[in-house]
């Protein structure tokens, strides 16, 4: 076998490449989200990793997406240009998994239940591959559940509006200026094709929040990294962002 290049080394999730292909940790939810990046291989969709199968050490087996991606994938969307794109590729996405439902008994990282379209659940930057300036993949299916667009929209917003003080902006996610946040959500709700911005700052809010409550769920159920998470106190950590966020959604609106 070609030997293995490390990507990720987590005490939960041990992620290396094997040539062409990436290989990860199983998990109860995983035959759901392959029946979903099957479904997005026969729609055509080209920005998700495809299915191989399962190796001789019981791991995932996906097709490589070269392209930059984790931090790097910051500094793509401080600009218009790839703000829009990373926006497009959202709605693009949520158009090809329309109409898409879980057959049989698989159950999603939340359990069971149907919602408007499978949402990926982890739509940000740094789970998203770019090539020359374009956002041509989408990794991490973990989190992928049903539920409304708009909760995908959200949680995009959060991270490239940012829902972030101006010190952060400028110290860790590559802002050579503080942000117009207003104007950003703008060009994310038209990039995307929203008529409107209205109501995607309570979206935004209702996310952060439910995502404290998504993270102690986990975590009381013995499930990584959010044991680690919640051992570390970044509850208390998730609970400011949405004390600043309320605090600010003047910048916002």
């Amino acid at each position: 076998m070609t030997a293995e290049e490390l990507l990720q080394d987590q005490p939960h999730r041990r992620v290396v490449r094997v040539g062409d292909t990436v290989r990860r940790p199983v998990h109860p939810w995983t035959p759901a989200v392959h029946a979903l990046l099957r479904h997005l291989e026969d729609v055509g969709f080209p920005a998700a990793p495809r299915v191989l199968g399962i190796d001789d050490e019981g791991r995932e087996v996906l097709t490589y997406l070269a392209g930059e991606s984790g931090p790097q994938g910051w500094a793509q969307v401080v600009g218009d240009a790839g703000l829009a794109a990373f926006a497009r590729l959202l709605r693009d996405y949520h158009d090809a998994v329309a109409g898409f439902r879980l057959a049989g008994e698989l159950t999603w990282c939340t359990g069971t239940g149907t919602g408007e379209v499978v949402c990926h659940g982890d739509f940000g930057p740094w789970n998203t591959v770019w090539r020359d300036g374009r956002p041509v993949g989408l990794l991490d299916w973990d989190y992928a559940r049903p539920g409304p667009r708009r909760h995908d929209v959200a949680y995009a917003l959060e991270y490239v509006a940012p829902f972030r003080d101006d010190a952060e902006c400028l110290r860790a996610l590559r802002y050579p200026e503080p942000p117009d946040r207003r104007r950003r959500v703008e060009v994310f709700a038209e990039a995307y094709g929203l008529t409107s911005t209205a109501g995607l700052v309570d979206a935004v809010l209702d996310v952060q929040q439910s995502g404290i409550e998504e993270v102690r769920r986990a975590a009381e159920q013995g499930l990584q990294p959010q044991v680690h998470w919640v051992a570390e106190g970044f509850l208390d950590e998730l609970a400011a962002r949405v004390e600043w966020s309320r605090a600010h959604r003047h910048l916002f609106e």
